[in-house]
């Protein structure tokens, strides 16, 4: 049966019965997602292994990183808008292999400007892919499935980000010599091709959606606001934001023009990029992204912080400095799995204590690496941690959960893609934030690592009290749209009023 979907006046989908498959498919998905989303943090520790074959400077060996972490987060919204036009399976089948193409190709760089061209293009695959993983529950999932599935997609997310230089780290000490760096890149190749394999057996096919119109022009629009917001980011380290400022401005005239343009595509029953309705018509959308959006820049900004901390600072091996925070992953990982079946029961409640105790656990881990000798840091920290990786695994998932859960499945793609545009937003304002408040308060007070590492963590944790707000006010207001029906795809279900 075929309905109309209320929110967009597009037709709906089927609500038919649920693919046999779908958890088989689900674990392939969260592997290839995995994989791409390693790939922000686990090249970092091995920047010094690349400059040093390659013979570059560490300026252009930046880009590594942040030339990924760029075209990453301009592919997302556009891709999930061709995933729900095209068909998710194809558009998966299409990002994965191209990531595995380029993981090849990056490992076989043979100059630097390759190695960043590879990456540029491997970040680009990597957009594609992840806006299909969220829709891909959508469709596939109804319920209490759909929101363990995304308790398990929530803890591929957060364990990427955290495990990713304990990762690199292991990569590196096993393959060792002068081009030790390039397994980095290698090691997603079989991987890459057996999740190849398996999904083109497993994801089931689809009707795709309407073609007739492509969105060129609003695509245009957001791709060059969050490139005008990401590339001062992106370049903070060599005084991307003195010099690049000029761009924020420029980026707050084309969301305002994207937005524009959006509306009018809906008032002439086009097809737009990024149906902005959903921000007023979907209960908890908006609020999830802003939530999202803010919570990434602790989240990811404390990664780069502590490495810097325990590698510069105490002198730790990249290893031992993944190790150091290995309980938060762990704690993460087995919290998100356990949220995704709490979060049908306690809804955004989850969100909120997740919050309070990820500020609770920043928080002492903060006082902690102030106070206690170098010898023992790695140690000291292990039991705040642990309990900020419970608090994590409660928020990233049921945010997700709760974010789209009145989005129709027709607009999945382009709305997750949208989501996570703001995480990766996010993550670039956190880690040049943060960052950069560290060398500060380390040359403003003779080199004191310990006061560095301590004020960077506590900035971090007032973002994260920021995020506990919004996340406050969110559940306040989801209580008053505690009794309508989740959005299983058709959406003519969902009250006029919210539309």
């Amino acid at each position: 049966m075929t309905s109309t979907d209320a929110a967009t006046g597009r037709p709906g989908e089927d609500d038919g019965e649920l693919d046999p498959k779908r958890w088989q498919a689900l674990w392939v998905t969260l592997v290839a997602g995995f994989m791409s989303l390693l790939d922000v943090s686990i090249v970092a520790v091995a920047l010094p292994s690349i400059q040093r074959g390659l013979g570059t400077d560490p300026a252009q060996v930046q880009w590594v990183v942040s030339g990924y972490a760029l075209t990453f987060g301009l592919a997302l919204v556009p891709a999930g808008r061709l995933g729900d036009a095209m068909g998710r399976r194809r558009m998966f089948l299409f990002a994965l292999a191209a990531f595995v193409l380029f993981s090849a190709l990056a490992g076989a760089a043979p100059t630097a400007e390759t190695l960043i061209l590879a990456r540029l293009a491997q970040g680009l695959a990597a957009g594609a892919l992840a806006p299909q993983n969220s829709a891909l529950i959508q469709q596939l999932f109804r319920g209490d499935e759909r929101a363990r599935a995304f308790g398990l997609f929530g803890a591929v997310l957060g364990i990427s980000t955290a495990v990713g230089p304990i990762v690199g780290g292991v990569i590196l000490a096993l393959a060792g010599g002068a081009d030790g760096w390039r397994w980095i890149f290698y090691v997603n190749v079989p991987i890459g091709v057996v999740a190849l394999l398996l999904a083109a057996r497993l994801i089931p096919r689809t009707e795709s959606g309407p073609r007739g119109h492509i969105d060129l022009i609003g695509t245009a629009l957001l791709g060059g606001a969050v490139l005008a917001v990401l590339l001062p980011l992106v370049e903070a380290d060599s005084g991307g934001l003195v010099r690049l400022w000029w761009l924020f401005p420029v980026a707050a005239l084309l969301v305002a023009a994207f937005v524009a343009w959006e509306r009018r595509a809906v008032r002439h029953h086009r097809e737009p990029l990024l149906d902005i309705r959903l921000l007023t018509s979907r209960p908890g959308y908006a609020s999830g992204v802003a939530l999202g959006t803010i919570y990434f820049i602790g989240f990811s900004g404390v990664w780069l912080v502590f490495a810097l901390y325990f590698q510069t600072g105490l002198g730790y091996t990249p290893l031992e400095s993944g190790l150091a925070v290995t309980p938060f992953a762990l704690g993460s990982a087995a919290s998100a799995v356990v949220g995704g079946r709490l979060v049908a029961r306690l809804g955004r409640v989850l969100t909120v204590m997740g919050l309070v105790l990820v500020v609770l656990g920043l928080a002492v881990t903060g006082v902690v690496l102030a106070l206690a000798p170098a010898g023992s840091a790695g140690l000291a920290v292990a039991a705040p941690l642990l309990v900020a990786g419970i608090g994590g695994g409660w928020v990233v998932a049921p945010n997700t959960t709760m974010t789209l859960r009145y989005v129709p499945v027709s607009s999945a793609g382009s709305a997750g893609g949208a989501l996570q545009t703001g995480q990766r937003i996010g993550a670039a304002i956190g880690t040049a934030a943060l960052t950069g408040i560290f060398y500060s308060e380390l040359m403003g007070n003779g080199n004191d690592f310990r006061m560095a590492v301590a004020v960077a963590v506590g900035a971090a944790t007032l973002g994260t009290v920021v995020a506990l707000v919004v996340g406050i006010l969110e559940w306040r207001t989801a209580r008053r749209h505690a009794g309508l029906p989740e959005e299983t795809g058709s959406g003519d279900h969902i009250p006029p009023d919210l539309h």
